[in-house]
């Protein structure tokens, strides 16, 4: 659109005043349209691979919508929801980490350190059982948690809401997905839930070889072998034993084990609810998607690195009376009481479960901070 000159004034001032005027609206402009623009609505559509399966978990009363997974996406990174505005889910699920945090204990608002490994967030659409020992039933409850937990998040969440109530961001976000400006606990963690079950990891190279559109290298094909075997060496065939917990194309079965870490476990994991000897030191099996990127791992992120974790398997496992049974006498020797994989065949298991990252997921920018990019999108905005 051209503008002319008013005729009226002849003032070079005035219209040096009218034009700078003119260059701070659409800056403000510029800077509010990189993501609090015009907010898409409708039915978020949720894609994945066929042999993922349909067996997702959305509850009936919180619908997936574009416009519930905008405002969830940024309240996943919204440090207001935090006692001292400094923490956000973001902060212990880091993206370019596959929603994790590289550390072995994450730190809450008050500097303690949570009893266990943060856990990664890939492909939550699909799971029932929250948290190492299961104890939440959906995402929504599991969002929750840690927003409330004092050595976390450290908030209530009618503090929470109060909080966002006072801003002229979020009142509008809610109307768009609720209906009114009403801002509620119970609304804030359905839409934060909204936006971790579009988080979807399916693009490593394991998924590109299953569709036909990835050659793997022959160490990654023996340690896919090896990955899915279970060792008979009296037919002379050599396994890793993976597939009874991370079998299938997700790498994930929502299975709780005891895998060997302690004759008398210090964390009893899910025996803590069951109130079962035979669950001592079981906890839940987390995916392998981007397993390369979530480290440290176990629980307790006792172990740094991936052949820290095979070696255990192979060599180290701990006998205990509630040891998981497809733990007990596997071995690749004739009697053998271990696994005992050869130093090449742990470096081709290793290889194919560098197979499971998934770079586009970890740079996928819906998944982004919001924030950050907006602000940003606001200082290059400045800079010209």
């Amino acid at each position: 659109m051209r503008i002319e000159p008013n005729n009226k004034h002849k003032s070079p001032y005035l219209n040096k005043v009218f034009i700078v005027s003119l260059l701070l609206v659409a800056v403000i402009a510029a800077s509010s349209w990189t993501y609090y623009g015009v907010v898409p609505t409708g039915p978020y559509q949720l894609v994945y691979p066929a042999n993922f399966g349909n067996r997702i978990n959305v509850p009936d009363d919180s619908p997936t919508t574009q416009q519930g997974v905008y405002l969830g996406r940024a309240l996943f990174y919204e440090t207001r929801l935090s006692a001292n505005n400094t923490l956000s889910c973001g902060s212990c699920h880091k993206q370019e980490l596959a929603f994790t945090d590289g550390l072995a204990f994450s730190k809450g608002v008050d500097e303690v350190a949570t009893p266990r490994n943060s856990m990664s967030l890939a492909n939550l659409l699909w799971t029932r059982r929250f948290f190492w020992d299961g104890r939440a039933g959906s995402l929504e409850e599991q969002a929750g948690i840690p927003l409330t937990n004092p050595h976390e998040m450290g908030q209530e969440l009618t503090v929470s809401a109060k909080k966002l109530s006072a801003t002229n961001l979020y009142p509008p976000l809610f109307k768009q997905v609720y209906g009114d400006e009403s801002i509620t606990g119970e609304r804030i963690v359905k839409a934060i839930a909204q936006f971790e079950r579009t988080l979807i990891s399916a693009n490593s190279r394991y998924d590109q070889y299953l569709r036909n559109a990835y050659t793997p290298t022959a160490d990654e094909l023996k340690g896919m072998a090896l990955f899915n075997q279970s060792p008979n060496p009296e037919k002379g065939i050599r396994g890793a034993n993976c597939s009874h917990c991370h079998g299938g194309t997700k790498n994930y079965m929502e299975l709780f084990h005891n895998n060997g870490l302690d004759s008398i476990p210090k964390d009893e994991g899910i025996a803590a609810l069951t109130g079962l000897a035979s669950d001592r030191g079981r906890f839940k099996v987390p995916t392998l998607r981007n397993i390369a990127l979530t480290g440290p791992y176990m629980h307790d992120g006792r172990f740094k690195t991936l052949k820290e974790v095979v070696d255990h398997y192979s060599d180290h496992i701990i006998a205990s009376a509630s040891l998981s049974t497809f733990l007990r006498g596997e071995s690749n020797e004739v009697n053998g009481k271990a696994l005992k994989l050869t130093t090449q065949e742990k470096k081709q298991l290793i290889a194919f479960l560098n197979m499971l990252t998934d770079s586009s997921f970890i740079t996928d920018r819906r998944f982004a901070d919001p924030h950050l990019l907006a602000a940003s999108n606001k200082t290059k905005t400045k800079s010209k």
